[in-house]
């Protein structure tokens, strides 16, 4: 079916031919096919991140694909290698749409046992990097004119707690980075710049599939999820590709909740 005002069809909406997305983290478990999906619609995906080598190694990936990505060695804890290296990317590719922040930390630690330094680690981590990488982004697209969007990845932690476990710093800092983008959106949305997060509960990656083929451990972590099943980073990233397409152009300071329903049942 075609839209009657422009004749695009939905396929054309997803379409991110001619943008540039700077994914940060964008190797990491979720990072990875959020880098994929963005390539394969079409955009110039530049993987950012501290390690240079698994970086490359996706980006050739990518290429091998037919698609096209780029490499930025990127310390999104430090101001100003992530001014300079957002200021590098403008400058070569001429604007950058479309940011996507994969950058987090966590510290597991009970409540009666948080250390300040462990607190402060999770927050200069999480919180503090997506500041500064959305300020460094939001500079430039403002300068373009063009508008785009700016996408940060969130946790199910930044609205609920976690029972019988210690995310004090985590759940401070996923929660604060809720409340930040909103401020974000409201400052950059007269610039036509769209800022949301993405918010999953567990995401089944590499990382924890050994565990869960443990039938109790899966029993327990789908326990909940009308949809019965956890996410993938193929649901996650697919949250992204719509956030960062022109079918969300009038949704911004918003969390898509990548959770099965879960948070449907508290």
């Amino acid at each position: 079916m075609k839209n009657e005002a422009n004749g695009q069809t939905p396929r054309g909406f997803l379409s991110l031919e001619g943008s540039v997305a700077m994914v940060v983290g964008g190797y990491g478990a979720i990072g990875t096919t959020i880098s994929e999906t963005l390539a394969r619609a079409g955009a110039v995906t530049v993987i950012a991140g501290r390690d240079e080598k698994r970086a490359s190694e996706l980006a050739n990936q990518i290429a091998g694909e037919g698609n096209r990505a780029e490499v930025l060695e990127l310390d999104a804890c430090d101001v100003a290698n992530v001014r300079g290296g957002v200021a590098k990317v403008a400058k070569h590719f001429g604007s950058i749409d479309i940011l996507v922040n994969c950058v987090g930390y966590n510290k597991e630690q009970p409540f009666l046992e948080v250390t300040e330094e462990a607190f402060d680690e999770v927050h200069s981590r999480t919180l503090r990097p997506a500041m500064f990488l959305s300020q460094a982004v939001g500079a430039e697209q403002v300068h373009t004119g063009k508008g785009g969007s700016q996408i940060h990845l969130l946790s199910l932690r930044s609205k609920l707690g976690f029972f019988a476990r210690g995310y004090s710093a985590f759940c401070a800092a996923k929660g604060g980075l809720a409340a930040l983008l909103k401020q974000h959106a409201a400052e950059l949305g007269p610039h036509g710049i769209t800022v949301s997060g993405i918010a999953p509960g567990l995401v089944h990656t590499r990382k924890n599939e050994a565990a869960l083929k443990d039938p109790v451990a899966w029993r327990e972590a789908t326990a909940g999820i009308p949809i019965a099943r956890l996410a993938t980073p193929t649901d996650v990233a697919g949250a992204a590709l719509f956030l960062a397409s022109p079918l969300s152009r009038f949704i911004t300071g918003q969390i898509i909740y990548v959770d099965g329903g879960l948070i449907a049942c508290r």
